[in-house]
């Protein structure tokens, strides 16, 4: 008798090559759709428009589609409890560092600012280690890193998880250095900790297994509408958009350009899903990697409706110390980049 177990490895392998196989055939499908099938002319701003599209939405769905079931499995072992327990009574700068590299692979976003927030510091967590990890927790995640190896590859993956992470664990360290717990509204220290040890039942590999299809189901089908979203500004600008329009606007040769991709990205509300797509297109154009990165980052660790909900449990000086030293750590970010790239 074949077990639940033994039957889900089956099918995860034969899923596994069927992805294989597609993702290894997916442009000439495209082109085999776009030339063959619709006849249009190469060349063409509508033909390499849907030409972009087409393409790109199969391949973003793969890539999420595997690493969110295979970090969904990850995710299993961690809880805000345990999160919680290993960030307690860490030093400061150490503190940092692990609340920023957690902040990677724990399953919360800006919407939970609050109930996380207030968490931290009922648990005894310093403020400054509480905002690397609020930093780190929605620019860098397994979203982002799917679609950046999918558009760009590893090694602008990895300069912005590394940037990103230095941006989470000193942003959170100089706040903590000012001591600025006097700015955190007053109710938050009067609400009684709730420390006690949470027992946490033990959970089968096969729980984590449906637990890895539950991930993919829940968090696909909240953020497919931005992935659309975001492909299809992309695609637009990539088939209608001059060539040279972005690059004298947001190039290296202007100080101003990374400044102004932070002013522009903090009011727009999107996740990675929705604005890499338009990163990758931005570059594609002549944006400089460092000018474009810095936007995404403003756009997805420092977006406004964040801010908002911040304001219910800091005051407005510690809001905008947070958006202030998040802000210039990303404008350095993205003149080094500029520099070097």
């Amino acid at each position: 008798m074949i077990t639940y177990l033994k039957k889900n490895i089956i099918y995860i392998t034969i899923l596994a090559v069927a992805w294989v196989v597609f993702y290894k055939y997916l442009s000439p499908i495209t082109d085999f759709i776009i030339d063959d099938v619709f006849r249009l002319e190469a060349g063409k701003h509508l033909t390499e428009t849907l030409r972009f599209f087409i393409f790109e939405v199969p391949k973003v769905f793969l890539l999420l589609v595997l690493i969110i079931f295979i970090v969904g499995i990850v995710r299993s072992y961690f809880s805000a409890e345990k999160t919680r327990k290993v960030l307690k009574g860490k030093s400061l700068f150490t503190g940092n560092i692990m609340a920023a590299l957690l902040g990677i692979v724990t399953p919360f976003c800006s919407c939970s600012a609050i109930p996380l927030f207030l968490g931290f510091v009922e648990a005894g967590i310093p403020i400054g280690i509480t905002f690397s990890f609020l930093i780190a927790a929605p620019m860098i995640n397994e979203i982002a890193v799917v679609l950046l190896i999918g558009l760009f590859g590893w090694k602008v993956t990895l300069i912005y998880v590394l940037t990103g992470l230095t941006v989470a664990i000193l942003s959170g360290w100089l706040i903590g250095v000012f001591k600025l717990e006097k700015y955190v509204a007053d109710w938050v220290f009067k609400a009684k900790s709730n420390n006690q040890d949470i027992s946490e039942e033990k959970v089968s590999f096969e729980e984590r297994i449906k637990l890895g299809y539950t991930s993919v189901k829940e968090i696909v089908g909240k953020i497919w509408i931005y992935i659309l979203i975001g492909i299809a500004v992309g695609a637009g600008a990539h088939g209608y958009v001059p060539e040279d329009f972005l690059s004298e606007l947001m190039g290296k040769a202007h100080w101003y350009s990374v400044p102004l991709a932070i002013l522009i990205g903090i009011p727009l509300y999107s996740n990675a899903a929705g604005v890499i797509p338009i990163v990758s297109v931005l570059i594609e154009k002549g944006v400089t990697l460092g000018t474009a990165l810095a936007f995404m980052m403003s756009v997805v660790g420092l977006s406004l409706p964040e801010i908002i909900i911040l304001k219910k449990v800091l005051k407005i000086q510690l809001i905008a110390i947070f958006v202030g030293v998040v802000a210039v750590g990303i404008i350095i970010v993205g003149y080094i980049l500029n520099l070097i790239y």
